[in-house]
């Protein structure tokens, strides 16, 4: 299965005028399109308060830390830092 040609996307498109006729579609169109500029914003903002965790935590990711097998669980970046140390 590969992508649809466009015999197959002009046949969705006629589908999609008759269930919702001529005057509708571009309405569609726009709510489809203002729904994945959202979606795009919510997984930005997602990533970059990751980001600022990160950076929270004296840029140390969780990786490191399990990389040392070290439980930093609870604590804060400068106990963190000394359990990683220790390990």
């Amino acid at each position: 299965m590969g992508t649809p040609g466009v015999s197959e996307l002009l046949l969705i498109l006629g589908i999609f005028v008759l269930f919702f006729g001529v005057d509708r579609l571009p309405k569609i169109a726009r709510a489809l399109g203002q729904a994945k500029g959202e979606f795009n914003e919510g997984l930005s903002d997602s990533r970059r308060g990751e980001t600022e965790a990160d950076l929270d935590r004296g840029g140390q990711t969780e990786t490191a830390a399990i990389s040392t097998e070290a439980d930093v669980e609870g604590m804060t970046v400068d106990e963190a830092r000394v359990a990683v140390e220790e390990e």
